[in-house]
C-alpha cells in the first residue's frame, strides 16, 4: 500500500499532530481549532533588543535586519553620535509582530548594567543584540553577565566589518578568511580578558547583512529561541542568504497539513470535473505568504532592484512558478487539478484511518490530500524561484 511519504505529500507525524490537535470533537469544533491555532501563531510577538555604545552601527542594524536601508521609510535615524535616547521600537514592515528596539547607547562614564537594563525594561524581550564597532569594552560584558542573571540571551556582534575588509584589502599579502579570523580571536581574547566564559562573537556589516557572520548567529538564535518564536524569527529575516531561504521553506511547510485540513473540511467550493472540493480563500491567502516570506511580492522585489541594478522584469523572468503571473481562482484550480491526478485511493483510504473525522466529507480526504500536495509543490517552486532571485541580484549587488 502506497504512503504518504511516496508521495511527498505529508508526514505520519504531521497526520499524527492534527489527531492530537482535533482529539475527539466534531468536525465544526475541530475547523475552529485549527483557525485558532493558525491565528494564535500569526500573533506571537518577537522582541529584539539592540544595544551598544554610540556610533557602533546600532540603528543601522536595526534597520538592516528588518530589510529595510538607512534612508528607507520606517528606518531608525542613524549618525555618528548618540540619536536614541530612549528605548524606541520598530515594527518589522511585514510582520507586525516582530519589534526590534534600538535601546539608548551604552559607555558612558557612569554606566551601570542593572539600572541601564530597568530602565529598558529588561523583561520585555526575548534576547539583546550587544553590538561594538571594535573592541568590547568593560561596559559589554557589565551588560551580558547582568543579562544573564536575569535569565536572558545576548550575543556579540562585531559590526562594520566591511569598513576592516576594505582597509586590509589595501595590503598585498589580503586574506579574507584569515583577516575575519584574527578580528574574531582579537574579540574573543579581549572579551575573555574582561570576565567572559567562552565568547562567541558574530561579525556582520549592517551595510551587506548577508555576508560575513549572519547564517551562524540565526542559527543560534534557532536553537535558543522557545519552539513557538522560531518559526517568526525564521519568516522575519530578510532572505538574503542561501541558508534562510532553505530555512523559511522548512517553516512555512510547518502548516501545510493545518492549512490543507482546514480547506478540505470547510469545502465550499466545488471543482467542474474533479471529485475534490476546497476552500480557494484560505489557499490564497496561504501561498500569498509564501511570496512575502521570500521577498518575491512586488514592493520587496523593487527594493532589491535598487540594491542589485537589475529591473523587476528581469527577476521575473527567473521566476518559473507557474504562480508568479498572479493568485488568482484560475491558477489555483489548475495547480489543484494536476495535484489531484496522482493520489490514489489506497492514499485516501490511509489518511481516513487516520483522521476518521475527514471521512465524514464528500470527499474529504482526497481534498485534503490535493491541497497537500498542491501547497507542497507550490512552496518548492517558489522558494527555487527565490533561491534563482538571490543569486541573481548576488551576481550584481552594487
Amino acid at each position: 500500500m502506497a504512503t504518504f511519504e511516496d508521495y511527498c505529500i505529508i508526514t505520519q507525524e504531521d497526520l499524527e499532530d492534527i489527531k492530537d490537535s482535533i482529539s475527539t470533537q466534531d468536525l465544526p469544533s475541530a475547523i475552529n481549532t485549527i483557525k485558532e491555532y493558525l491565528k494564535q501563531q500569526d500573533l506571537v510577538e518577537l522582541n529584539i533588543g539592540v544595544t551598544g555604545e554610540s556610533g557602533s552601527g546600532k540603528s543601522t542594524f536595526v534597520n538592516a535586519f528588518r530589510g529595510l536601508g538607512d534612508e528607507d521609510e520606517g528606518s531608525a535615524e542613524t549618525g555618528p553620535v548618540e540619536t536614541t535616547m530612549e528605548p524606541e521600537v520598530y515594527l518589522h514592515p511585514k510582520y507586525k509582530n516582530v519589534k526590534v528596539w534600538d535601546l539608548p547607547g551604552i559607555g558612558t562614564p557612569n554606566f551601570k548594567a542593572d539600572e541601564y537594563l530597568k530602565l529598558v525594561q529588561f523583561e520585555r524581550y526575548d534576547f539583546f543584540i550587544i553590538i561594538a564597532s571594535d573592541r568590547f569594552r568593560e561596559c559589554h560584558t557589565q551588560l551580558a553577565k547582568e543579562i544573564k542573571n536575569m535569565g536572558k540571551k545576548f550575543y556579540f556582534v562585531r559590526s562594520k566589518i566591511d569598513f576592516c575588509i576594505t582597509a586590509e584589502k589595501r595590503k598585498k599579502n589580503f586574506d579574507q578568511k584569515k583577516t575575519l579570523d584574527n578580528i574574531r580571536k582579537d574579540c574573543e581574547n579581549g572579551l575573555r580578558k574582561i570576565g567572559i566564559e567562552d565568547p562567541v562573537v558574530f561579525l556582520i556589516s549592517g551595510w551587506e547583512l548577508g555576508k560575513y557572520d549572519l547564517n551562524q548567529m540565526q542559527e543560534r538564535m534557532e536553537k535558543e529561541l522557545p519552539q513557538h518564536k522560531r518559526r517568526v524569527l525564521m519568516l522575519a529575516l530578510p532572505n538574503i542568504t542561501l541558508e534562510i531561504n532553505e530555512k523559511k521553506k522548512k517553516a512555512l511547510e510547518e502548516n501545510i497539513a493545518k492549512v490543507a485540513f482546514l480547506s478540505a473540511c470547510i469545502a465550499v467550493i466545488p471543482l467542474p470535473g474533479l471529485s475534490i472540493t476546497a476552500d480557494i480563500a484560505i489557499i490564497a491567502d496561504e501561498l500569498r505568504k509564501y511570496y512575502s516570506a521570500f521577498g518575491l511580492d512586488d514592493p520587496s522585489l523593487q527594493k532589491l532592484c535598487e540594491r542589485s541594478g537589475k529591473t523587476v522584469e528581469e527577476l521575473k523572468s527567473l521566476m518559473k512558478s507557474p504562480l508568479h503571473q498572479g493568485i488568482n481562482t484560475n491558477s489555483i484550480l489548475t495547480l489543484l487539478g494536476a495535484a489531484s491526478v496522482l493520489i490514489s485511493e489506497d492514499t485516501v483510504e490511509l489518511l481516513v484511518s487516520f483522521i476518521p473525522i475527514i471521512g465524514s466529507l464528500v470527499a474529504g480526504g482526497l481534498s485534503y490530500l490535493t491541497v497537500s500536495r498542491m501547497l507542497k509543490r507550490a512552496l518548492n517552486d517558489i522558494a527555487d524561484d527565490a533561491r534563482n532571485v538571490l543569486m541573481a541580484s548576488l551576481e550584481t549587488e552594487v
